[in-house]
């Protein structure tokens, strides 16, 4: 695609959930603003997921400034943990809309403490919120982009994550599993159209306010991490992707695979796994896998080969 060739969304139908303030607010102004017709989905609660929540306020708020500026939208106060709620919310839009081009998972809660001090009933919340509301979203939407041949879903990682933050491991563990549930969707849904990717942001908002000092809260704007989220949503988006995005810069993350070493399985093998550890663990020429089976056929590979030479 030439730089100069705009992404538009002219005709398309997006859901943004957790899209009544801070990236999602965001997403949902930006999806609005290029053609979109957008589900604003927020429950409406506290950024630890607590209180009555149920309060379409927040998102009813973003659907009125959309609204201000010329474009469609509809507020939506489901609870991504709620699949039947979802389903409803899936079915306000295309009974209105006809369809659902775009999702983009981006509700999500904190309960951060050191695992030494977490209550299991806060990584369980956590897993649940970002996890399997994003699984229940996305399994809300599936049949119809099947269907419809056609679907952009974006999954919001996070670094925490992909490389670990301290007191957030209910946090990391959810965000991590969000990028395996994307790599086996964006090979299921290739067939039919439907990329799935992943989006990494850091970005100031509700949820890491007092955090940081002011001067890097302004650099860190959510609009700043909306250019990844237009592009993985976009008719030519990529596939399989995971987008890192803050202040504007934007990095690729990666899940690689080393070239290894064979050792056998002879008594030994222990042993002299512990000394060549180096030499199985160096990076020169890591490959990124196309599907899982890449390792399996690295190890046989090797060892075919192996047998060959002895």
């Amino acid at each position: 695609m030439s730089s100069n060739s705009s992404i538009d969304f002219k005709g398309r139908v997006a859901i943004v959930t957790g899209a009544g303030g801070g990236l999602g607010r965001q997403h949902a102004l930006a999806l609005a603003a290029r053609g979109a017709k957008v589900v604003v989905n927020d429950l409406g609660g506290a950024r630890d997921g607590s209180g009555s929540g149920g309060s379409v306020s927040a998102a009813q708020a973003v659907v009125d400034e959309i609204k201000a500026a010329g474009g469609e939208a509809m507020a939506n106060g489901a609870s991504v943990t709620d699949f039947e709620a979802v389903q409803a919310m899936v079915k306000q839009a295309v009974d209105a809309w006809g369809r659902v081009d775009i999702l983009i998972n981006n509700a999500g809660i904190l309960r951060d403490k050191s695992f030494a001090k977490m209550e299991l009933a806060d990584f369980k919340l956590v897993v649940d919120v970002h996890l399997m509301g994003a699984v229940n979203c996305t399994k809300a939407v599936w049949a119809l982009m099947n269907e419809q041949k056609y679907g952009r879903i974006v999954m919001t990682t996070s670094s925490s994550g992909l490389y670990g933050n301290f007191g957030q491991s209910n946090y990391g563990a959810a965000k991590l599993a969000l990028v395996g549930l994307m790599q086996t969707l964006s090979l299921e849904g290739a067939k039919n159209d439907i990329r799935v990717n992943c989006l990494a942001p850091t970005a100031a908002t509700r949820m890491t306010e007092g955090l940081m000092p002011q001067e890097v809260l302004d650099a860190l704007k959510p609009e700043a991490v909306v250019p990844a989220m237009l592009v993985l949503a976009a008719q030519d988006a990529p596939n399989r992707t995971i987008l890192c995005a803050g202040a504007g810069t934007f990095e690729a993350a990666h899940i690689t695979m080393t070239q290894g070493a064979w050792l056998g399985i002879g008594p030994d093998a222990p042993e002299q796994l512990a000394a060549r550890l180096a030499e199985v663990t160096s990076r020169e020429g890591e490959t990124v896998p196309q599907s899982g089976a890449a390792q399996g056929t690295n190890e046989v590979g090797k060892a075919m080969a192996n047998a060959k030479r002895g």
